[in-house]
């Protein structure tokens, strides 16, 4: 939008740190933090909040770290390191903390590598490598690498949240390791911190080298010397043993990479031990820099669907497709596309899949052109469904002929353009968040999710893992990697119960057996972390259990480098988020409805710590969470780091009560309420609600603050500005004015206060008279007037009565119906909202049985009769209040209102930035499409909250961080080819009033449809 593009958002907030960063009263070693604040550039935190922010990953595990340290490069890691090494203390290097088998939680000193190491330092696209920093996600990296055409090729579900170091880590590699190796696969070199403290880098050297510097080593000589010598022990001494017991797989990752190191000498001669160090989980050395290579990225890709009676006909179906080189096979069982069905996004694509279908292989295809892909799709049709007809000129009479002995597909989709691949791939995770989203004590759990075994083995390994299930009597869904034979499988199962734990460790040992049975490995995927290390010796057996176990003490002699992981002690029922003693104490009754399993503890509980929330910082796509994605990658801004603090309060892992003060203040007072979660978290955690809820609590037990009761009652508030004015915006105005309003009531100095009007909307129905009689119009509609639209922008509600009776529509505007209880519920004050919600559900729910629509040109307020009263009320009439409520826009586009005006818009484009209520309830996109039929271009912005919430922006403690969350709006803004701003929300229009380059107010989109209407 300007020709001044800006390179970045602005600076972090300054109220992006919580004020409990070194508070040493609140340290359990300050005298170690101490120490290593004097030795870092980094952050060092060892406060409770802190440690209890990093107890948890993704897996069912928890365990509080020592403390943290988020480091600032390479010397910090080898002075922390040095200094534990001296002193006897753990480490554990921590990336995204995404982790699923437990492997990114210990009782150590954490390193945060995510927050503030995460840069790319050097991209060499002739030789197709870059050097990058742990910290930065593959999705960045990727980034990064797009002008080059280029990838770097391990893709796991999560790489938007995952990171480099951690890929590495665990040797991580995704849907596409039909095509592509593991991590290890493309390391060249890693710059490391030995666990002494030393630096080094292990990259490529000839075998015999390595051999020969290893005969030369003595007792006394340095751990890197020490290292080469014992990986030339083991590859020489057991190379025999690792061919007899390695599984014979390319997704195997648990163990010691040993296996990858001795291909490496048959292939090329040459050894490289940092590939050793990949899946290692952290255990043996911390990386600080990895140089890896990279792939050209695909011309073209072509998808098919192809559908099942039954997931063991799609499990013997695999290995024939594999003969058709396919880049990707993922499989859906019935469990995952019954939840596809239930959703809106994809209950239309499943609908067209044959009626019984069970199962589906999505098989996609490389190519360097799409006709290619085409025939690739044709050539496996005619093999592997009877009766396909090809429409490619394929050589193909009549698909494949049936025996009683093949599998074969019953019927196919096909995707070749970009969005329908999308979409395929898209309902392939879709069931996932939905199976995450349990709120009652049975959950999925991933202790044995990621087992592989040889594609050709899946029919008889799933057939034996239902009956396993089947005596447990629980379930789990089959999804994912089909082609290299990896299976993600969650069993349903209760941790609070000793039953619930016999069980998991039963079929933990089970399912290994199996694993072991069929020629397999116990992680293909996730690692071994607390939940597979004690397997690893019936897997590899006790030669090289104790090979893994003198390498460790090699690379590691006192075992502090994240202790216990791959060759240690850890159980798989040790350190368990839940168990028999967990209890769950809210200390209080809540407020609201919690239509729910477990109601509101099940909403506390249900982030299962997959991080979602902090992956946005790098894709920007969705609204969760601002916070973060302002601040300087701030755990406890995150949905993830405020969910897990309500529920380690509640569960009694705190020493605070949840409606402490300072829990208040710390954990929820940067929750903006923007409602991102509930759509964007794939579990669907609703932090919004909860932080209502719990600070609702707060305010029964010490009492509502003054400046929370004066934005509450802005009704009455704009009432008076609107009766006194232009008096009351001449004294607004008054110099010196914005600095006592800051002094006494906390308002910023630097917000614009509103302009009232005496001339009020409501004023103006009374003096009208309706266009369209009700006696005419199909629909008649009772349009809003909020506070907002009411005193101090009236010419919006103008707008939207001017346009719905172009329609057709008859509009009016009642007299006695105003704040939507929206301004309450966004202070927590939950019984004032209840009661002007019942009060305005008892006045138009009569009005909605008689035929009339509620239509409201502020989009919280739609969502506030949409959905948020449901929180509050029960009942007929606000569900039926809630039933007939639209937004505006919304209104125009769901009963095709446009169809009947004529615009006569101009040739300009609009950069449209929906309001983050109704993106959080899918409402946002109705806006674009009105306006585009009414003749605009739009270009729709994909951003988070505007920042302002409501009275955030307005609150002086609350500036900074309210524009730093707005430089992300207008860093979008500047990026789009819009000439204009537009924004449904009296709120995202005052944070757009700071825009550099907006020149006067931005618009409602209903103006812009009111001043292209041809008379």
């Amino acid at each position: 939008m300007s020709d001044t593009a800006r390179t970045g958002t602005s600076e972090p907030a300054a109220d992006s740190r919580s004020n409990y960063d070194h508070r040493s009263d609140d340290v359990e070693r300050p005298g170690l933090m101490a120490d290593l604040d004097a030795l870092v550039e980094g952050e060092v935190r060892f406060d409770t909040y802190t440690r209890n922010l990093y107890a948890t990953d993704a897996s069912a595990y928890q365990q509080l770290p020592i403390g943290v340290v988020a480091p600032d490069s390479t010397a910090d890691v080898a002075a922390v390191m040095e200094y534990c090494a001296d002193h006897g203390i753990p480490v554990l290097p921590r990336g995204g903390g995404t982790s699923l088998a437990g492997q990114a939680v210990n009782e150590a000193v954490v390193l945060d590598f995510k927050k503030r190491m995460d840069a790319v330092l050097d991209v060499d696209p002739e030789g197709a490598t870059v050097r990058a920093q742990p910290g930065i996600t593959l999705a960045r990296l990727n980034n990064n690498l797009k002008p080059y055409r280029l990838k770097y090729a391990p893709d796991p579900a999560w790489g938007d949240k995952s990171v480099l170091g951690g890929c590495i880590g665990n040797n991580t590699t995704g849907a596409h390791s039909l095509k592509y190796e593991k991590a290890d696969g493309y390391i060249e070199a890693v710059e490391v911190v030995l666990a002494d403290g030393t630096v080094t880098t292990f990259g490529w050297m000839d075998a015999e080298a390595l051999h020969d510097r290893a005969a030369a080593v003595g007792p006394d000589d340095p751990l890197e010397a020490q290292i080469y010598a014992e990986v030339s022990r083991i590859l020489r001494e057991k190379g025999s043993e690792i061919e007899k017991r390695y599984p014979d797989l390319t997704r195997n990752v648990s163990g010691y990479n040993l296996d990858k190191l001795r291909e490496d000498i048959e292939e090329r001669g040459e050894v490289n031990v940092g590939r050793l160090v990949a899946g290692s989980e952290g255990t043996l050395a911390i990386v600080t820099e990895a140089e890896v290579s990279l792939e050209p990225v695909p011309e073209e890709t072509a998808v098919v669907l192809l559908t099942y009676d039954d997931v063991l006909d799609a499990m013997r179906d695999v290995a024939p497709i594999l003969e058709h080189d396919p880049s990707a096979v993922e499989v859906m069982d019935d469990v995952l596309l019954d939840l596809a069905r239930d959703t809106a996004e994809f209950s239309d694509l499943v609908g067209t899949l044959p009626e019984g279908a069970n199962s589906a292989l999505l098989v996609e295809f490389y190519a360097e052109t799409l006709a290619e892909g085409q025939r690739k799709v044709a050539e496996l049709l005619a093999d592997r469904l009877p009766g396909y007809e090809p429409e490619t000129g394929l050589d193909a009479s009549a698909g494949a002929t049936t025996t009683d002995d093949d599998p074969y597909a019953v019927d196919a989709l096909e995707a070749y353009d970009d969005d329908r691949q999308s979409r395929f791939w898209k309902m392939r995770k879709a069931g996932l968040p939905i199976l995450l989203s349990r709120t009652g004590d049975d959950k999925h759990w991933p202790f044995v999710e990621d087992a592989a075994v040889p594609s050709e083995n899946l029919p008889e390994y799933v057939a034996d893992i239902q009956g396993l299930f089947d005596e447990h009597d629980t379930f789990a869904s089959y999804y994912a990697h089909a082609g290299p034979g990896v299976l993600h499988i969650r069993p349903l199962l209760n941790l609070k119960s000793e039953a619930g734990i016999e069980t998991m460790m039963e079929i933990s040992e089970s399912l290994t057996d199996l694993v072991i049975e069929y020629g397999g490995s116990i992680s293909g995927e996730h690692g071994d972390g607390r939940a597979r290390t004690q397997w690893n010796r019936k897997l590899y057996g006790d030669e090289l259990w104790e090979a893994f176990r003198r390498l460790k003490s090699t690379f590691d002699p006192d075992h502090l480098l994240n202790p216990g992981n791959i060759c240690g002690e850890f159980a798989p029922d040790e350190n368990l988020r839940y168990d028999p003693d967990y209890a769950f104490d809210s200390g209080f009754e809540p407020t609201m409805n919690w239509d729910n399993e477990n109601g509101f503890q099940g909403m506390v509980e249900l982030c299962h710590g997959c991080g979602g929330c902090a992956g946005h910082q790098d894709t920007t796509g969705g609204v969760m969470c601002p916070t973060y994605r302002a601040t300087e990658q701030e755990e406890i801004t995150t949905t993830r780091g405020r969910a897990n603090m309500l529920r380690r309060a509640m569960g009694g892992q705190l020493p605070d009560d949840p409606t402490d003060e300072e829990f208040i203040t710390e954990v929820l007072d940067l929750c903006i309420g923007c409602k991102g979660c509930k759509r964007d978290c794939p579990s669907g955690v609703d932090l919004a609600k909860l932080k209502a809820e719990v600070k609702h609590e707060h305010h029964q037990r010490e009492g509502i603050p003054f400046r929370d009761r004066l934005f509450a009652n802005v009704e009455t508030l704009y009432s008076l500005g609107s009766t006194f004015a232009p008096l009351s915006n001449l004294a607004l105005g008054v110099p010196g004015t914005d600095l006592l309003l800051e002094k006494v009531l906390g308002i910023a100095r630097e917000r614009d206060l509103p302009t009232f009007k005496r001339g009020t909307l409501k004023k103006w129905e009374r003096s009208r008279t309706p266009a369209v009689s009700a006696s005419d119009a199909d629909h008649k509609a009772l349009v809003l007037a909020d506070p907002y639209t009411n005193y101090t922008q009236p010419e919006i509600g103008r707008a939207a009565v001017s346009v719905l009776e172009a329609a057709g529509v008859h509009a009016e505007i009642p007299q006695h119906i105003g704040d939507s209880g929206r301004p309450a519920h966004s202070k927590s004050m939950l019984d004032q909202a209840a009661r002007t919600v019942r009060g305005n559900v008892e006045a138009l729910a009569p009005r909605v049985r008689e035929g009339w629509d509620i239509v409201s040109v502020e989009p919280s307020d739609a969502v506030m009769y949409q959905n948020d009263a449901l929180d509050l009320l029960s009942g007929e009439d606000v569900e039926r209040v809630a039933g007939n409520s639209y937004g505006v826009m919304e209104y125009i586009d769901v009963f095709d209102l446009d169809d009947e005006i004529e615009f006569d818009a101009p040739d300009e484009t609009l950069a449209y930035h929906g309001h983050c209520h109704q993106t959080a309830v899918k409402k946002d996109h109705h806006a674009v499409g009105v306006l585009a039929r009414a003749g605009y271009e739009v270009d729709d912005l994909d951003t988070t909250c505007c920042g302002m919430a409501g009275s955030f922006g307005y609150e002086a403690e609350h500036y900074s961080m309210s524009s730093a969350i707005g430089a992300l709006l207008f860093e979008a803004a500047d990026d789009s080819p819009g000439e204009e701003v537009v924004a449904p929300g009296t709120s995202c229009r005052s944070q757009l009033l700071e825009y550099e380059n907006q020149h006067g107010k931005p618009p409602h989109p209903i103006q812009k449809l009111a001043d292209v209407l041809v008379a």
